[in-house]
């Protein structure tokens, strides 16, 4: 049971929403070292992604992210006792799911993810 991202399922991850959406032309993380080592900077120069690192002990410079763990923090881990991590897993891949979908963002202006897609789509 994995508890940590290394840079290859993290590439894969990433290949994957590209499938769909495109490779971005940036991407903003700390520097942790599943994103410093040679795995994924190659990947992302092999992409012409911009690798974008916060300044260590700055995460106010990643606001969203910031954001979304304080979510995950306050509406998920707070709220249950895990007695393992696939219960954990179980709980998180179904609080994804309504925050992903069904959830009101304010990034969004209080529209869901899907309603917001929509909307782009129309436009």
């Amino acid at each position: 049971m994995a508890v940590s991202l290394p840079a290859g399922r993290i590439i894969r991850y990433l290949d994957k929403l590209a499938e769909y959406h495109g490779y971005p032309l940036k991407i903003r993380i700390d520097n942790g070292p599943e994103f410093t080592g040679n795995t994924f900077t190659n990947w992302a120069k092999s992409h012409g992604i911009t690798i974008e690192y916060i300044n260590p002990g700055s995460p106010y410079q990643n606001g969203y992210i910031e954001r979304f763990n304080r979510s995950y923090r306050t509406e998920v881990i707070d709220l249950y006792l895990f007695n393992n991590l696939e219960q954990a897993r179980k709980v998180t891949e179904e609080w994804l799911t309504i925050y992903n979908t069904e959830r009101p963002h304010e990034a969004l202006n209080n529209m869901t993810p899907i309603e917001y897609k929509t909307l782009k789509q129309a436009a």
